[in-house]
């Protein structure tokens, strides 16, 4: 397969189309493809006959799973930087969706992970289907929600977004709506019929003609513990609320807080709390290219893919391996400037402005 054959390009009336093309990989993303999506979408921006892009996944599992993490793994194992060129690109191209000019309808059908969130949960208009399963599972490989994963938990209603976060958990339609990663919800085997109106038709005409009420989510009825248990001020007092709180659901997801990277759990929950103070999506995206790029030599990142990917055993060996043993010089670490940059390394901090030009 070749670059341009990663991602299908073609129009339809008045819609242009990308098509995710890795279905084998359930479409995961790798720095080509982000080229070729943001080349297209910068021309088509500029094409009067154009109306409305459109994304979709090729295949029957989903739109995107994620970034190539077998890239980042190589790279981070070999201390290369080819993965925060990479993240550079991808960042962008996420800054460039948020503010599309045209509508943008991101195709939400099944598996939609990380990087997959980050080309689809910044658009316009963003349907899911019954088939859905959305998530930012980034602490159970060593790593801190990216691509505006951050900005976007960051204002789920409540703690929904911080209970995602820490516990990677991957929610249905009905969570997805409720909590601010999609518009719609569209049956699936509705959505060729949606694909052919979008060439004559305006996108959210067509989306709203579709949209049904979607199956109900699971988040709306455990707000009160959530909202209570991850209200509080660290990850270590988090899990003894939910431990302690007797709802069998929160004393699930202690469990499963526990098995993730200790340093990426206290990373996240610090980048949650200074993204909510933030005021753009692109100042997120700073902010995330930092943690990412101080990501690449921690050993987590490393162990985790190796241990849920490479290897597959599932039994990472996390450095600290508790929670306890995180410091504060450890987390703070993430959030410093990169080598070489000017600027504060504080939240909303300008070095990275550059990225967005």
């Amino acid at each position: 397969m070749t670059d341009d054959d990663a991602v299908l390009l073609r129009t339809d009336g008045h819609a242009a189309h990308l098509v995710l093309n890795r279905p084998r990989a359930i479409n995961a993303l790798n720095h080509a493809m982000v080229k070729r999506i943001a080349g297209a979408l910068t021309a088509w921006e500029r094409d009067p006959a154009v109306a409305t892009v459109v994304i979709t996944g090729a295949g029957e599992r989903g739109l995107c799973a994620g970034g190539d993490i077998r890239a980042i793994h190589a790279d981070a194992a070999a201390g290369t930087t080819a993965s925060a060129a990479f993240w550079r690109d991808e960042y962008r191209l996420n800054a460039h969706i948020a503010r599309f000019s045209k509508p943008y309808v991101a195709v939400m059908d099944g598996i939609v992970m990380g990087g997959g969130v980050g080309v689809s949960a910044h658009g316009g208009v963003r349907v899911v289907t019954e088939r859905s399963r959305v998530a930012m599972p980034e602490t159970g490989i060593g790593f801190v929600p990216d691509v505006g994963g951050t900005w976007l938990l960051s204002r789920a209603p409540g703690e929904l977004g911080t209970h995602l976060a820490l516990t990677g958990a991957a929610v249905g339609a009905g969570d997805a709506l409720l909590c601010g990663l999609a518009d719609h919800c569209v049956p699936a085997d509705r959505l060729p019929e949606v694909l052919a109106a979008l060439a004559t038709d305006g996108a959210q005409d067509v989306v709203k003609r579709y949209a049904r009420p979607a199956p109900a989510g699971e988040l709306a009825d455990h707000r009160s513990w959530i909202d209570h248990c991850y209200g509080a001020g660290t990850v270590e007092e988090i899990v003894g609320r939910l431990l302690d709180s007797g709802e069998p659901a929160a004393k699930e997801a202690a469990q499963t807080i526990l098995t993730r990277s200790p340093v990426a759990l206290k990373v996240t929950l610090a980048a949650l709390r200074r993204t909510a103070e933030l005021r753009t999506l692109e100042e997120a995206l700073e902010q995330e290219y930092r943690v990412s790029c101080a990501a690449l030599s921690s050993p987590d990142l490393v162990e985790g893919i190796r241990a849920q990917v490479i290897d597959k055993d599932r039994a990472p060996r996390w450095s600290p391996p508790t929670l306890g043993e995180v410091t504060a010089e450890q987390v703070e670490r993430f959030f410093a400037p990169l080598a070489g940059t000017a600027g504060a390394a504080g939240p909303g901090g300008t070095e990275f402005a550059h990225v967005f030009e």
